[in-house]
């Protein structure tokens, strides 16, 4: 008996490992945003994605617009499944048992649902030890496993030697152990041929890919006098084009201490508004170098989830400053040099692919 309904089976199931939480700044999860708002009329496709339940940058569903709540642990947003997963606080190897828990859910939703030929996109080489296994295990499924291999992850600041290491050691399993490598940077794609062709499964080349992020360059629907902005620019002491902006994930190698430190020396008039999810133990490291609360100008102003309302920011700041140093596309950078006058960045490979002769280093 023939139907118009797709089948389950028919439906390209697509598992999505890695981000913290939807909504957030940081480059996962801005994909992630933007790939199933873009696809959530799509038949054809269904998402689910890996959600972190507590501890830092976890999901909190009841503050995103749209989300549908199913139960303390999963919800539905643009029409993607997405399941949250509880993560014990030991330090640096959250990271990691995190993928590994989201890697166990997403094998046991596939054997559960018999979902046929999943593809599940794992975001950042932080398994390594364990590729082989849920490689095998997702191939057995019937799955294949693509890979973000993310920028040069082992080389963030915030990371200690030893853990450095681990990275460097994880980066080149997990190359090997994955049927494709999606990479947003023609530099990553060339790095990663420089130092794993010939160290694949049976002495192969990795299998690459590059798809470049993309940014809106529409304007905002807010206008300069929407009360929604005014209130904002009240709340926060700014006002149009009288100050400049970072939007980011607050970590070391974004160089917030290089930026405001540098902005501090300077006498410009105008303010430096940071938007960003603030760590509090980085904020008062920052504080104890640079006494920054004693400039008027630096402010931290929380964030920003209502996109219309963060573009309008964006469009109306005199200048915006990039200092990520070791991730490849920003999706950050891109959304800056869509609605921006001026753009600032750090003179880095990634930067300058990015923006070319559109910023200034």
């Amino acid at each position: 008996m023939s139907t118009n309904n797709p089948k389950e089976n028919d439906v390209q199931a697509v598992f999505l490992v890695g981000a913290k939480s939807l909504g957030a700044y940081g480059g996962y999860e801005t994909f992630i945003n933007k790939l199933t708002e873009y696809h959530a009329d799509n038949k054809s496709i269904r998402y689910y994605v890996a959600c972190k339940a507590n501890g830092d940058g976890h999901m909190d569903e009841t503050k995103v617009d749209g989300a549908t709540i199913i139960s303390d642990k999963e919800f539905v947003y643009h029409n993607a499944n997405c399941f949250k997963i509880n993560v014990p606080n030991i330090g640096p190897a959250q990271a990691i048992y995190y993928d590994i828990a989201s890697l166990n859910q997403c094998c046991k939703i596939i054997k559960e649902k018999n979902i046929k030929n999943p593809i599940v996109y794992i975001m950042a080489c932080r398994i390594g030890p364990f590729a082989k296994h849920f490689y095998k295990k997702i191939h057995k499924l019937g799955g294949k496993v693509y890979l973000n291999p993310d920028g040069h992850e082992w080389m963030r600041a915030k990371r200690s030697a030893p853990i450095r290491k681990y990275w460097k050691i994880s980066e080149q399993m997990m190359v090997k152990w994955s049927d494709l490598d999606i990479c947003d940077s023609v530099n990553i794609e060339k790095y990663i041929h420089k130092c794993y062709d010939g160290k694949g499964i049976k002495g192969r080349n990795p299998k690459t890919t590059f798809i470049a992020y993309g940014a809106e360059t529409r304007k905002s629907s807010l206008s300069d006098n929407d009360p929604k902005l005014l209130d904002w620019y009240k709340e926060k002491g700014l006002s149009q084009k009288e100050y400049y902006l970072v939007v980011g994930r607050f970590v070391p190698e974004n160089n917030y201490e290089t930026m405001i430190k540098e902005f501090m020396k300077s006498n410009r008039k105008k303010d430096f508004a940071i938007i960003t999810n603030v760590n509090d133990k980085f904020l008062e490291e920052l504080e104890s170098k640079l006494h920054f609360k004693s400039d008027s100008r630096i402010k931290f102003v929380g964030t920003v989830y209502d996109q219309e309302l963060l573009m309008k920011i964006r469009e109306n700041a005199y200048g915006y400053f990039h200092g990520h140093e070791v991730g490849e596309t920003n999706p950050s950078l891109l959304e800056a040099l869509g609605s921006t006058d001026l753009n600032l960045l750090l003179d880095v490979g990634f930067n300058r692919e990015v923006a070319q002769g559109s910023a200034i280093y």
